[in-house]
């Protein structure tokens, strides 16, 4: 049959990934550094990978190729999602940091301990149904509170689940990825830490309404820190 279907111009292909974690359907994935369509039959030729690539190395064409699969869609994701992102990059590896209660002192007597928990952190990257979100506390901050606030590992990151990003830097709707975590996920509760500039309340906004999305109700607060790290509510 004849329909829409994703074209991809390798010269122009870097290898980013980005397309490939846009395409819910698992129709595209990196092969040698470049990106492949792995099957026609899973390609829906909507095109919400378009966007996502920074060098318009793709585009929509109509050809005769197999019919959509819909009765797949998401199969990809839902399989591969829980060890790591479709990108297949080893840095999105799902995994779960073990921490010691009891800082273990070397050279420097002023040595503290991170209190990551998982990798990765980047809201970006983590993998909706990654194994360290079962019964998780959440913690979703923005990226300059650790630098704006000397306490931030030890005051709000201990104990918890770590997500970081920069919705003005990100330039992304943070809400469609948390909405997933939460609805698949038993998050227990969620802290969000943001910077006082206006731009972070994108990272608030986004948690409100993926809980809203998500439909469930859990606690959560939100915390403010000042660039020059005084804890403001």
């Amino acid at each position: 049959m004849k329909r829409n279907i994703i074209s991809i111009d390798e010269k122009k292909c870097v290898g980013c990934g980005l397309c490939v974690n846009a395409c819910h359907q698992g129709a595209l994935k990196l092969i040698d550094g470049k990106a492949k369509l792995v099957s026609e039959s899973y390609c829906d030729g909507l095109g919400m990978c378009l966007p996502k690539c920074p060098t318009g190395a793709l585009k929509i064409v109509e050809k005769e190729v197999k019919e959509f699969d819909s009765d797949r869609k998401g199969e990809e994701m839902n399989t591969k999602k829980s060890d790591t992102l479709a990108c297949g990059c080893p840095s999105t590896n799902a995994k779960e940091l073990k921490r010691n209660n009891v800082v273990e002192r070397k050279h420097d007597v002023n040595e503290v301990q991170s209190e990551l928990r998982q990798w990765p952190c980047q809201i970006k990257l983590v993998p909706v149904n990654a194994p360290y979100f079962n019964s998780a506390r959440l913690l979703i901050a923005a990226d300059c509170t650790a630098f704006a606030n000397a306490n931030v590992h030890s005051k709000f990151m201990k104990n918890k689940i770590t997500l970081i990003g920069c919705p003005k830097l990100d330039s992304v709707d943070y809400s469609e990825k948390l909405t997933e975590i939460i609805k698949n996920n038993d998050i227990k509760s969620i802290d969000v830490l943001r910077m006082s500039v206006p731009c972070c309340g994108g990272i608030e906004n986004a948690v409100k309404q993926a809980l809203i999305n998500s439909g469930k109700m859990i606690p959560w607060r939100v915390i403010v820190i000042s660039p020059d790290g005084e804890i403001l509510e």
